[in-house]
């Protein structure tokens, strides 16, 4: 662990606080910002998602920076990265690894895959076999891997960043409703405006490289570090109501066919209690649950399919029930004081 820094992470040995952690986050976004021109909100909410202890899938057009993103994050946070181009021929095994034989010894070796970093860019996850996709599904819920029933712990902080192309369907495989709910949020960049692309194309001429150099702002531990200090953040009982009848009203909107899961209603809880520590609060508020209420909800909600067919789309669904879900009121949201 790094010392003698300053703003609160570790100065002389002290441990980190909630002001340390808005400083860091700080640091984190604007060195990643010298790569990721013009998307500051959507890059905020990775960040956010990454102190959640949560992995991401960014849903856009291609050359919108989605892997320049991950890449840029893996540096800027001192962390390993593996990136996963995924296809249709793409075998289980190509992601987690196999037992080889070393004729040195006669005996069967692991070689382990890509996953086994900290964070994984899966490149057009939809592109691969149901087969493939599922190869995923143990290490974004459990963090560890099983291979010929012997069970291997992925390197922590774990986190997997999913790119998928939303225009693109033939040979593509839609990924499953249990996969998809293990993603903490769903994004997208969008276009850049004018002026960001003019930054975006001036940037590349001053510095006469591909891309620009990054500096690590932080190291794993101290990322580990950051997801703890967030369990300080206190949340009052009334939000907890409040992001449960959120999610229920998902279940029971009428244009709904599957709403929210309870890991739906955790994502709020883990997301808002991240965006308050980015805010300077040690209390979440009803504004932190409102920003983080469509990223954390939108992939879960499955809409009947008359009315998708109608162009109903589930952030329309989301909004809805923003509005019309009541929003508890208190005098204080601070925690007690004793």
């Amino acid at each position: 662990m790094r010392s003698g820094r300053t703003g609160g992470i570790r100065t002389g040995g002290r441990p980190l606080n909630l002001t340390g952690v808005a400083d860091r986050s700080e640091e984190i976004l604007a060195e990643v910002e010298r790569a990721v021109v013009g998307k500051r909100s959507a890059l905020r909410l990775i960040l956010i998602s990454l102190l959640a202890g949560g992995h991401v899938l960014i849903e856009d057009f291609p050359g919108l920076a989605k892997t320049l993103a991950a890449r840029s994050f893996a540096r800027v946070l001192g962390l390993t990265f593996k990136r996963i181009q995924f296809t249709p021929d793409l075998l289980p095994g190509d992601i987690v690894g196999t037992y080889m034989l070393r004729r040195q010894t006669d005996e069967f070796e692991l070689q382990p895959g890509p996953i086994f970093a900290q964070i994984i860019l899966a490149d057009e996850i939809n592109r691969a076999t149901a087969r493939t996709q599922s190869a995923l599904l143990e290490a974004m819920q459990e963090e560890q891997v099983t291979l010929e029933g012997e069970t291997h712990p992925l390197p922590q902080p774990f986190i997997v960043v999913a790119t998928q192309n939303p225009i693109e369907y033939e040979g593509t495989f839609p990924l499953p409703e249990a996969q998809v709910d293990r993603f903490l949020v769903q994004t997208r960049f969008g276009y850049p405006a004018r002026a960001d692309e003019v930054d975006i194309l001036s940037r590349r001429i001053a510095r006469k490289t591909p891309e620009e150099t990054l500096n690590s702002v932080t190291t794993a531990e101290e990322l580990l570090e950051m997801r703890a200090t967030l369990e300080e953040v206190h949340v009052d009982p009334d939000l907890l109501e409040y992001m449960a009848q959120l999610t229920e009203a998902t279940r029971e909107h009428p244009s709904v066919e599957v709403g929210a899961s309870p890991r739906g209603t955790l994502a709020l809880l883990l997301l808002s209690r991240a965006r308050a520590a980015l805010e300077r609060r040690d209390y979440v508020l009803p504004d932190d649950v409102k920003e983080v209420g469509i990223p954390a909800l939108v992939h879960r909600l499955i809409i009947k399919p008359e009315l998708w067919q109608r162009q109903v789309q589930p952030e329309q669904v989301i909004r809805t029930v923003f509005e019309k879900t009541p929003v508890p009121k208190a005098e204080r949201w601070r925690a007690p004081t004793s």
